[in-house]
């Protein structure tokens, strides 16, 4: 049965050039770099249509942005100018009296062929001016990727970096009483729509991962008792077993290239790590100690490992070389460490910590200086960065609660989102961005 078919999107995309004058370079821009940013305030006007979808489109485009932390939508009440033609100039007094800095004016209208052609332009109201326009031609279930690829489009040209709006998260859904949970591998769009189950048995999956290449999932199974590891064709749903080793397996994830799996395999009450070659299915132990460790994470030029280890007495995350040498411990705080992540940017190392009766999830750099944490509680763990490097997600239990959700958080800090899911949800990976 097929499970997951990749969306044929973008049949055709065009730029919609600007036929007015730009009297100045545009000035509206967001410098994610200076830490802590005051988020743009941005009119989304809702997109011409006939049938409504437009507006729903719009409604798409202002969510993610403003769910990115760094955009501010102004409140369409406030709004002066009605939009009654997206390829006219707007009036920019009328936008700029209610301090919108930027301006999203779009179409939605319907081919003779039964495709959807979606359509927006950008504009920035102080310099008076179209910063940039596409349009898209797609099936009309497809409407929300179409909104997810204009935010981005939107996100990138004022900001200067990739957007992460289309984009999959796959996950771990949990139903069922806490005694007898049913846990199956799931897919949705970052923001919590389109689920879907990738899996249906009572066998428990554990640390989904995606593949560079986007097609493939690895994750952990303990189907027929046996923990396994496994291999998941997104398009076909083929699914076939990485390798029977003796002992536990655990935490599988794919090196940058795609070429290898990267894990943890415990055998006579340890645990080291290993990588096996998809091509060739050779194995090559990494690290040979008595102590557990786990939990590696390549680094995005496939150069170094980030793992955890308790060699020291305590969970802890060790850095070492591609070949296994070099290993260091990076982490040094109060508390023990765990899950290390590298960034999409290679500049930092997400991680869980345990301290003082909560967990935490932090990020630092490299070598372990500048530790700072983003967000604690009862319990989180599992963090999983945008392909963007720029936003984490991870999985929380509250005290008291039924079972873990699924949240997100910038680098500041100070923007932490619950990802709302149909069912309790752990485990989280994302995506690279979608082609």
């Amino acid at each position: 049965m097929k499970i997951f078919s990749p969306i044929r999107l973008v049949l055709a995309v065009a730029a919609l050039m600007s036929v007015f004058s730009a009297p100045a370079f545009a000035r509206v821009e967001i410098n994610i770099n200076k830490g802590n940013v005051e988020p743009l305030p941005i009119a989304i006007t809702d997109f011409m249509s006939s049938d409504g979808i437009g507006a729903q489109v719009s409604a798409v485009i202002a969510a993610d942005l403003q769910r990115s932390g760094l955009f501010a939508p102004v409140n369409k009440n406030a709004f002066i100018e009605k939009i009654s033609n997206p390829d006219q100039q707007p009036r920019f007094e009328d936008w700029k009296v209610i301090n919108a800095q930027a301006l999203v004016t779009g179409r939605v209208t319907r081919e003779s062929d039964g495709r959807l052609r979606a359509e927006f332009r950008l504009w920035d109201t102080f310099a008076n001016q179209q910063m940039t326009g596409q349009q898209f031609f797609t099936q009309p279930e497809n409407w929300r990727r179409v909104a997810h690829i204009i935010a981005d489009a939107i996100y990138e040209r004022i900001t200067g970096e990739k957007g992460y709006f289309d984009t999959r998260v796959v996950f771990v859904s949990e139903s069922g009483p806490k005694t007898a949970r049913k846990r199956q591998l799931s897919i949705m769009d970052q923001d919590g729509f389109n689920v879907r189950n990738l899996t249906n048995s009572n066998d428990i999956v554990l640390t989904p991962r995606f593949s560079p290449n986007r097609q493939e999932v690895t994750y952990m199974s303990f189907e027929g008792q046996q923990p396994r590891v496994y291999l998941l064709q997104l398009e076909t749903g083929q699914r076939e077993v990485v390798g029977n080793f003796p002992g536990m397996t655990f935490s599988p994830r794919f090196s940058p290239d795609g070429q290898k799996v990267i894990m943890s395999l415990q055998q006579d009450g340890n645990a080291n790590i290993y990588t096996m070659d998809l091509r060739s299915r050779t194995t090559t132990r990494l690290t040979n100690t008595s102590a557990i460790d786990t939990a590696p994470s390549y680094s995005p030029d496939g150069q170094r490992v980030a793992f955890e280890s308790d060699r020291g007495g305590r969970q802890q995350i060790y850095v070492m070389n591609a070949d296994g040498s070099g290993q260091q411990r990076v982490s040094f705080g109060d508390g023990s460490y765990s899950t290390p992540v590298w960034s999409p940017r290679g500049d930092l190392i997400a991680f869980t910590k345990q301290s003082g009766g909560k967990f935490s999830i932090g990020v630092m750099k490299t070598d372990g200086s500048g530790e700072r944490i983003l967000t604690s509680g009862f319990h989180n763990e599992g963090p999983t960065w945008a392909p963007n490097g720029r936003v984490l997600m991870f999985f929380r239990q509250n005290a008291g609660a039924g079972g873990p959700q699924l949240y997100s958080i910038d680098l500041t800090g100070y923007n932490e989102q619950l990802i709302k899911t149909p069912t309790f949800a752990s485990d989280p990976a994302w995506s690279p961005l979608l082609d």
